[in-house]
């Protein structure tokens, strides 16, 4: 796998001043968890899921996870877990064929389903990648994580955990810090289980009877916004006790997106940057590309999404800029280790070398995982070339 490897060679080339790397569900959990970027959903009862996975993993997905909670109904939880276990051997039979797939992950609703999903779904769960363990506390998440740990035993493979922080109670002021301090001692025990901390920002949003409109974005919301930033300050740490946080859902999206997409693809590196910056707006996207670049400044990386127009506008938005690119490279150069200050080499601001390193530390590994744009390629670009065929 490897970020816009759907795309040809030439245009590869005329983006990226370096490519994204190539990377496999065996890879070091430090790179996969910021290479998930747009975390596709899709519920499990699909009777078509393995083709729309393999037809997703031809468009640019490379993560992916099947529900079986919140998206399929209580009474469809026993046909959701047969399905999956019909699909991942269809799935079985295409790897068997070279066909590559994303990382897959299944979201249960109960402990008790990993082992016995585990279990069933025999040779193939050398597919899985892991589980999303929903409305996770201490409390909760410990008997998630001990079945987790129990079926990685029983099957050989390697399966990380997902954790779902969307319970009330971290909402809630008066249990928010205790919640905090449960989660945290949770997932530090089983550290090398997890891959990174989802948050269910429609849950927190129910609990007051709140729903965003899409010209609003999480951090509008500033019940919502509370929360975000105290789950970074205490699980999101640069200081190496932190997990990668990843983005909370956008809920809305156009059954008509193809209506702009001619537009993008009409010229993608002739400078009509505005004209199809125009275009996005008017097409209901300037509310997810405004939060994915909040995301992203409040130290969250990727993205939960349930429709898979919104992969391209999340990965276009997760490569690093050649500005940044050249700071971070200056700011970590060995002979700056005794720091000071220095100009950046775009002459536009200041680089102080201590205070950005950890900054400078991510945006690296930002760049293996999704590349560095060429000068003069911004966002736009990025999004024309990686949109699907229309």
């Amino acid at each position: 796998m490897r970020h816009f490897g759907h795309l040809a060679p030439d245009i590869r080339n005329a983006l990226f001043h370096q490519e994204p790397v190539e990377f496999t569900a065996d890879s070091p959990p430090g790179m996969l968890s910021v290479a998930l970027g747009a975390t596709l959903y899709s519920p499990a009862t699909r009777p078509r899921l393995a083709e729309d996975i393999v037809k997703q993993a031809g468009r640019g997905v490379v993560s992916m996870v099947l529900c079986l909670e919140d998206s399929i109904s209580d009474a469809d939880v026993a046909a959701g877990e047969e399905n999956l276990v019909r699909q991942f051997a269809a799935l079985g039979a295409e790897a068997e064929n070279g066909t590559a797939l994303p990382l897959l992950f299944i979201r249960v609703r109960a402990a008790a389903q990993i082992p016995d999903l585990v279990r069933r779904l025999g040779r193939d769960v050398r597919l899985l990648s892991g589980f999303v363990l929903p409305k996770f506390t201490e409390e909760r998440g410990v008997p998630f994580l001990e079945a987790l740990t129990g079926a990685e035993g029983d099957c050989g493979r390697r399966l990380f955990a997902m954790p779902v922080l969307e319970s009330p109670d971290l909402l809630h002021l008066e249990s928010r810090g205790e919640t905090l301090r449960g989660i945290a001692r949770t997932v530090d025990k089983y550290r090398d289980r997890i891959l990174a901390l989802r948050l269910g920002v429609t849950d927190f949003c129910s609990a007051y009877g709140l729903r965003r409109a899409p010209d609003m974005t999480a951090y509008d919301v500033q019940i919502v916004a509370s929360v975000i930033a105290d789950v970074v300050n205490v699980l999101g740490r640069a200081d190496g006790t932190g997990f990668t946080v990843t983005g909370p859902v956008w809920e809305y999206f156009r059954l008509h997106e193809r209506m702009f997409k001619p537009q993008l693809r009409q010229s993608p590196f002739l400078g009509r940057a505005e004209e199809l910056r125009t275009a996005l707006i008017e097409h209901d996207m300037d509310g997810l590309l405004r939060e994915i670049e909040l995301d992203r400044a409040n130290g969250l990386q990727g993205k939960t999404c349930i429709h898979p127009s919104h992969v391209a506008p999340v990965h276009a938005l997760s490569v690093v800029s050649h500005e940044e690119f050249s700071d971070a490279v200056d700011i970590l150069r060995p002979e700056r280790g005794a720091g000071g200050v220095l100009r950046s080499a775009y002459t536009n601001k200041m680089n102080e070398i201590k205070p950005h390193r950890a900054w400078a530390e991510r945006t690296l590994l930002r760049a293996e995982a999704f590349g560095v744009a060429r000068e003069g390629v911004g966002f736009v670009e990025l999004l024309a070339a990686g949109l699907p065929p229309t």
